[in-house]
């Protein structure tokens, strides 16, 4: 049975993104300097780090529709932190979702990272070696069962955001090096790295 709209309210969700490779494109054409993450976006009839449980047929139908829609044409973008609100932000967009796939009840996808100011941030971090985390995002009414809160069928999926906590303590994104580059390790270089960033993107140098 639906659920009237009028009972739905954003669900947001962390999940800890554990990457099974990273990759860095190098070389000519607009595939240049792309970096790629393969990891864990979501598990079904499982309970999550906010108490929530999502219903296999539920998250597998509204995947199924985001595969055949955004990433399809490409539109499955998603952000750096994520906003309380029910669109992507064009200006905040850090990365694009290419494709999706089940193993068991887990949601494996493929995101590559785009070269706008808040993905080029996300790329340093994390050729720095610093852990993120994956955040969905979605419109739908939840039901209270027993301790735990079951997602409804009105559910609809809106997208996935990078953010640095996962809701998992201490599960983070372990990244795979790749021999074409080296990692970072040195947290100030991070700072450098970001400040260069929005300089060359905003002409505003933050003082540091």
């Amino acid at each position: 049975m639906k659920i009237n709209n009028m009972s739905k309210s954003l669900l947001i969700d962390h999940t800890p993104f554990q990457a099974a490779k990273l990759t860095l494109v190098e070389g000519k054409g607009a595939k240049a300097g792309l970096t790629t993450l393969i990891g864990k976006l979501q598990e079904a009839e499982q309970k999550n780090g906010n108490g929530r449980v999502y219903p296999r047929e539920v998250l597998e139908r509204e995947v199924q529709k985001y595969a055949e829609g955004p990433i399809k044409t490409r539109t499955a973008l998603g952000e750096l932190d994520h906003p309380e609100a029910s669109v992507v932000n064009l200006a905040n967009t850090s990365h694009v979702i290419t494709e999706v796939w089940w193993n068991g009840n887990d949601l494996m996808g493929k995101l590559e990272l785009l070269p706008t100011p808040s993905g080029n941030i996300a790329k340093a971090l994390v050729l720095s070696g610093i852990p993120l985390g994956i955040s969905s995002r979605g419109m739908g009414s939840v039901k209270q069962l027993g301790e735990t809160v079951e997602v409804q069928d009105d559910f609809e999926l809106l997208c996935w955001d990078l953010v640095s906590v996962p809701s998992t303590p201490q599960a983070y994104m372990q990244l795979a090096e790749s021999k074409q580059f080296a990692s970072i390790k040195d947290y100030s270089k991070v700072n450098e790295l970001i400040t260069e960033i929005i300089c060359s993107q905003t002409g505003v140098c933050p003082l540091c």
